[in-house]
């Protein structure tokens, strides 16, 4: 019954921007903190971003100035602003739902591919 949809990647030049979005029907949205990961090729898969239930916002260091994250509750989507693209923040994002104190790996969609090649 959970859904996790991203969608807005694609490909872009060094410098370029792109704006991820990720909806999700079948839970209380409003109370699911959101999150934003990425995995490369033959890597782990990192954490990129957080928009909390309560309403705090945080990005991971390598993007810290570059992405923002934001939420809009009334649409029960979660948005990713990635500017000034690098080639090494070429990856699949994922969209990622978590009740805060749950056990378990919450709630993942299936990821958006975003390239980043001159």
């Amino acid at each position: 019954q959970v859904q996790v949809v991203e969608s807005g990647g694609g490909s872009v030049q060094p410098g370029g921007s792109l704006r991820l979005s990720c909806t999700i029907s079948g839970i209380r949205f409003s109370i699911y903190d959101m999150e934003w990961y990425r995995q490369a090729p033959g890597k782990q898969r990192d954490f990129v971003a957080i928009a909390t239930a309560d309403g705090s916002a945080n990005v991971a260091e390598p993007v810290k100035g570059r992405f923002t994250v934001s939420r809009d509750n009334a649409k029960n989507m979660v948005f990713l602003q990635m500017n000034s693209l690098k080639p090494e923040d070429a990856a699949i994002y994922y969209c990622h739902a978590q009740l805060r104190g749950a056990s378990g790996s919450g709630y993942w969609g299936q990821g958006t591919q975003v390239t980043v090649s001159s």
